[in-house]
């Protein structure tokens, strides 16, 4: 291994780590870095993490799902991919399962995930 691969293997730490925490059942939206000919341009990518595979950070994937066009889409990220330019968290699902490959089988309504509801304390300004 030499001094390149160490620096680009750091750098990538730095970048997972910027990272939101997310699970199976967010709904989150994926930012890519896509080159074509000598240009880059941006391609998002919003669907539901199915599942999140691997337990060291060099092999750790994740699987999103949306449904486009009536047709079910997939795509399996891994976390170390220099492509992605980031990630967003729009929703927090409420699951109980780490890997929710049944809603392969579902449409519609059913196939829709609750949100978790987060509890705001107020505080009085006496």
């Amino acid at each position: 291994m030499n001094l390149i691969d160490i620096v680009d293997q750091a750098f990538a730490n730095e970048q997972v780590a910027s990272y939101p925490q997310f699970k199976a059942g967010d709904t989150i939206t994926v930012t890519f870095k896509i080159k074509e000919g000598d240009k880059y341009r941006l391609q998002k990518f919003k669907g539901v993490v199915i599942q999140i595979k691997g337990s060291t950070p060099a092999t750790r994937t994740f699987t999103i799902r949306k449904v486009s066009n009536g047709v079910g889409v997939e795509r399996i990220i891994p976390f170390q991919s220099p492509s992605i330019d980031s990630i967003e968290l729009n929703k927090v699902g409420k699951v109980r399962r780490a890997r929710i490959f049944y809603l392969r089988n579902l449409s519609g309504k059913k196939a829709r995930i609750k949100e978790k509801k987060f509890a705001v304390k107020e505080v009085s300004a006496e």
